[in-house]
């Protein structure tokens, strides 16, 4: 069970960017402010800043690779990310 737990952690914070605009996504209000930053700030200061508020909140580093086809339609990849001086959760 605890490696089962583990491995659901690291899975979950590999890919908490795309979670975070998944959910941004699902809740009509978040989405609605969403768009809205989006016209007047533009997607490619947005994006960008969302992934860098998730990386510090849950002090991730990033790993080597990107996921290139997340499940959210509002990026097109995202970092995939470890966590900082890779302790186990």
């Amino acid at each position: 069970m605890e490696t089962f737990i583990r491995n659901v952690i690291a899975e979950a914070r590999n890919h908490m960017t795309d979670c975070i605009f998944l959910y941004i996504q699902n809740k009509r209000g978040l989405m609605q402010e969403y768009l809205r930053l989006v016209e007047s700030e533009g997607i490619n200061v947005v994006n960008p800043a969302i992934g860098a508020a998730v990386k510090q909140e849950f002090q991730l580093t990033n790993a080597p690779e990107r996921d290139e086809t997340p499940v959210s339609t509002l990026i097109k990849s995202h970092q995939i990310f470890e966590q900082e001086n890779n302790h186990e959760v």
